[in-house]
């Protein structure tokens, strides 16, 4: 994955970035069946391998396929992602312990998924619909929203094609 991501931050020919994005994704829901979290794997796999890649490359075929050089050196955001990233690594020290069963999470949080509060005999499908409804509820909507946009954007290019071959 670091690999994928280094290669990633120095392509400028958009296709390659995209199928790069696709690449780690996969990688990523990989990573997480390793960590037996199967239903987000899926989500990883079928989001962000498979319908986002096919989102990227339709926006593609509104742009140029090699990302325009900057003018100036971006320290501004890079400045920004690497403190957000010192603030990630320095928060995560104060975690518990991976698998930790004294952790809270596992004294306070799971009982009350366990207790399955509606009457859903699958534990994930009842935290998914009780607890994380307005979560997927907008994950949904994005994905929607984004589908929607590169439609129109699509619709948008047929005509201008047509346009300019009416016009010899």
């Amino acid at each position: 994955m670091a690999l994928s991501v280094l290669v990633l931050m120095r392509e400028r020919n958009l296709f390659a970035a995209v199928v790069l994005f696709g690449i780690y994704s996969f990688l990523m829901a990989t990573v997480l069946v390793a960590l037996d979290a199967v239903d987000v794997a899926m989500t990883e796999a079928a989001v962000g391998a498979g319908i986002s890649t096919v989102l990227l490359l339709g926006a593609l075929l509104l742009c140029k396929s090699e990302e325009a050089k900057p003018a100036h050196r971006p320290w501004l955001p890079l400045t920004v992602a690497i403190s957000t990233g010192a603030l990630l690594v320095y928060g995560a020290f104060g975690l518990p312990d991976f698998s930790d069963p004294q952790a809270p999470i596992h004294r306070h949080v799971a009982p009350r998924y366990m207790q399955n509060e509606v009457d859903v005999p699958n534990v994930v499908t009842a935290v998914l619909a009780s607890f994380r409804g307005y979560d997927t509820l907008g994950e949904t909507t994005v994905v929607f929203t984004a589908g929607a946009g590169i439609i129109a954007l699509l619709r948008r290019r047929k005509k201008v094609i047509v346009e300019h071959e009416g016009n010899p």
